[in-house]
């Protein structure tokens, strides 16, 4: 079941390539990649960034998503990145699982217990969100079917594993195109009509598994990810070779993604190969110059503000969600007539005193900064959320 482990804060400052681990793995580590945990704290930095702002018409367009089709902003990178974390940390998580000595049916036991409990962690925060008991594919719940598809990907050689990576997005983006839509035909990928659409709408929101058909591209990116994993693992290339290769890799990636999109779009409410690609590019590129800054430099310590938010990404998650849906919308503050949530009522004291842009900024700072103490302390403390 999902529990607080008690770990060494200072473990996690090691800097080194022996062990790490995606947002759900052994709780015992040796050392860890500053990179990974700086560009997983990033990506949950964004997240509450994204999911808080309170600028209303002033809010920039880059943190707000990309409408249907039309390309893709920095709000649209977040949940591709995390995703390639988990798939760059396979590697580690198998080789720290190895040396414990965690293989075969044992192994794939624990992987099989780690996607149920996430799974389940899902539920509860959508369930949560909607105040009653529901079922359903939400953030976390993708997140564990990608991973378990990364994780089947990563028992293939290198090479069958790009071609494995290439035929998923390959086969799914032909079927986005060319399938035709019964009662419309080939589509013409628009919101309301189009493959993924059909399936969700016709065969699986009854039964509560709408957006099933992303778990194949977002279990590519994940396959993708471990590439890279692996590349960083690899002993026989020194770290300088290491970042020209994600970097070039990177760019590789990138330039598929904008080549895919010109056959089809950027979209990410599907997840289309171009999408995915163009994802997972740019985060190689940024994995890299992490890695060149943090880990190559021994600049660890200059990453702690994304460290504390990257090496707890579960609690992260989870911690402000229930939070603000079982207490900020639920309790209420204010003369009896005029009653408002904590949330109304903070929003509003710092709008009301310094203005829309001013007041929203400080909200959103205020919580994100107020979120980053809460996972300090349990930095200090060594609790991180396991499952």
């Amino acid at each position: 079941m999902a529990e607080l482990t008690a770990i060494s804060p200072a473990k996690l400052l090691e800097v080194g390539e022996q062990a790490t681990q995606e947002p759900q793995v052994e709780a015992k580590v040796t050392a860890r990649l500053v990179s990974l945990d700086a560009f997983r704290g990033l990506t949950i930095l964004l997240m509450l960034l994204v999911n808080n702002i309170a600028l209303d018409t002033a809010t920039p367009v880059h943190l707000t998503h990309a409408p249907w089709n039309e390309g893709v902003r920095l709000a649209d990178l977040v949940f591709p990145w995390f995703l390639l974390c988990v798939g760059i940390a396979i590697p580690f998580s198998a080789r720290s699982a190895a040396k414990n000595g965690i293989t075969g049916w044992r192994y794939a036991g624990k992987i099989l217990w780690r996607v149920v409990m996430m799974f389940a962690l899902g539920l509860l925060v959508d369930s949560a969100i909607q105040r009653q008991p529901v079922f359903g594919l939400g953030v976390l719940q993708l997140i564990a079917l990608a991973y378990l598809g990364g994780v089947i990907l990563y028992r293939l050689p290198q090479v069958a594993r790009i071609i494995a990576c290439g035929l998923l997005l390959g086969i799914y983006g032909i079927a986005l195109k060319y399938i035709p839509v019964p009662g419309i035909g080939i589509p013409m990928f628009e919101e309301g009509t189009n493959l993924v659409r059909h399936v969700n709408d016709a065969y699986l929101t009854t039964i509560g598994l709408r957006g099933l058909p992303s778990a194949i591209p977002t279990a590519a990116l994940v396959g993708l990810g471990s590439l890279l994993g692996d590349l960083v693992l690899r002993k026989k290339e020194t770290p300088i070779r290491k970042i020209v290769f994600l970097m070039a890799i990177g760019g590789v990636l990138a330039l598929l993604g904008f080549w895919w999109n010109l056959a089809l779009p950027f979209n990410k409410p599907v997840w289309t190969p171009a999408y995915i690609l163009l994802s997972a590019g740019l985060g190689a590129i940024l994995i890299a110059l992490l890695y060149g800054l943090f880990d190559l430099r021994n600049r660890g310590r200059w990453a702690f503000p994304l460290v504390v938010f990257g090496s707890n990404a579960l609690l992260a998650y989870v911690g402000p969600i229930l939070v603000k849906v079982l207490v900020l919308q639920v309790w209420t503050v204010g003369p009896p007539d005029a009653r408002k949530t904590l949330q109304d009522a903070w929003l509003t004291s710092l709008t009301s005193s310094f203005g829309q842009v001013v007041g929203g900024l400080s909200y959103t700072i205020s919580y994100i900064g107020i979120a980053w103490i809460a996972l300090f302390i349990c930095y200090k403390k060594g609790l991180f959320l396991r499952v």
